[in-house]
């Protein structure tokens, strides 16, 4: 009786053990994760309210990620730090340079491998007005989804969230850096999802607002010359094309005070036979329509001029490339945007268009302290 008692007790403890769910398996090569350590110190964040302009759209507001100081100050070390990345090689700030608006300057971003991506890197500027969706293609719908990506992808920073969790844990700083933004009592408690809201949250605050284009029309404190204001009037923001108009006008999908729609089109720069051969399908992967495949998002033109290459493949390398395209009216594929029709494209023409598309530089942004490097 004993032995029969001392068997049936093995058989349930091996029946019950045999149903807990097996333990989630360490990332390849991961460092062991560290002892869950206490941390002390502030944990309240203190709400931050984003002040803009008044000519500018009102910030979209995140219910899910609300905006505190120790956050941005949080998501802006992470944005610089190469802990980030692969072998602590490589940080979001290496595709997104504060002198170039937040750009990289190369037809495809490189990774830390070195090798290239499939799309250009897009700026991260005036970020908290966009209504629709983020990325090229729309794939994410919040800044803090976006952010997720890049650290996994094999041709951007390539590296394992587990390996980042356990930098960031160990360290010696960012711990209490976590409890001040998100009121963590253990290192434990750190979490991805921690770490690139912290990043939203500082993108959220980059707000270019202060170029020429808006010291003339919203504070009255310069003037365009005569070519940027041709260009302006005549070539760029045309509310009402007059029939017969040989210009249909920029402003369509490019118009003030953000000078980017955010909605996704096909602008015409592929040569496909149909909608099934665009190399990168954009919009409609994400969508699940062919009528989207070939659209990638319409981008804001604020500092266009330092911004370049251009296109979601970069295929642009000059502005004045891009304004020889849209002059031509672009390939004939049954889903491009009815606003790309072509013009004539004087030498004049495009010489105020440019000019006009200057005054949209921001200075004050490739050096705003608030958006810098903190390591430095």
């Amino acid at each position: 009786m004993y032995r029969f008692l001392l068997l049936f007790s093995l058989f349930t403890l091996f029946v019950a053990s045999s149903c807990e769910p097996d333990p989630p398996l360490p990332c390849e090569g991961c460092p062991v994760d560290p002892e869950d350590r206490v941390i002390t110190g502030p944990s309240t964040p203190t709400p931050f309210t984003l002040e803009v302009p008044d000519h500018m759209p009102r910030p979209i507001v995140d219910e899910t990620n609300p905006l505190t100081v120790e956050g941005i100050a949080l998501g802006r070390r992470l944005f610089y730090d190469k802990i980030m990345g692969r072998d602590s090689a490589f940080a979001c700030a290496d595709c997104h340079l504060q002198e170039k608006a937040f750009t990289d300057g190369r037809a495809l971003a490189v990774g830390v491998g070195g090798q290239p991506g499939t799309r250009s890197a897009m700026s991260i500027v005036n970020l908290a007005f966009n209504p629709t969706a983020f990325n090229w293609d729309g794939g994410q719908l919040k800044i803090w989804e976006q952010a997720i990506h890049p650290v996994e992808n094999m041709l951007e920073m390539d590296e394992d969230w587990e390996r980042v969790l356990v930098r960031l844990r160990r360290s010696e700083d960012y711990p209490q850096r976590f409890r001040a933004a998100f009121g963590v009592g253990r290192t434990g408690e750190i979490t991805r999802e921690m770490a690139v809201k912290a990043i939203a949250q500082f993108e959220h605050t980059i707000v270019s607002a202060d170029s020429h284009f808006d010291r003339v029309v919203y504070l009255n404190s310069e003037f365009f010359t005569e070519e940027e204001q041709f260009g302006a009037d005549s070539l760029f923001f045309i509310e009402n094309v007059p029939i017969g108009a040989d210009h249909p006008g920029c402003g369509h999908c490019h118009n003030a005070p953000s000078f980017g729609d955010n909605l996704f089109k096909n602008n015409g720069i592929e040569d496909v036979a149909s909608l099934d051969d665009f190399p990168d399908k954009g919009f409609g992967v994400v969508s699940g329509s062919r009528s989207d495949n070939g659209k990638f998002r319409s981008t804001t033109l604020r500092n266009i001029a330092l911004t370049g290459p251009y296109m979601h493949d970069g295929r642009f390398a000059t502005l004045e490339e891009v304004l020889d395209h849209y002059a031509s009216g672009g390939h004939a594929v049954e889903n491009k945007d009815p606003n790309i029709t072509g013009f004539t494209l004087t030498e004049e023409k495009k010489a105020a268009l440019l000019a006009f598309l200057n005054s949209l530089t921001d200075e004050s942004l490739l050096t705003d302290e608030r958006y810098s490097n903190p390591f430095e």
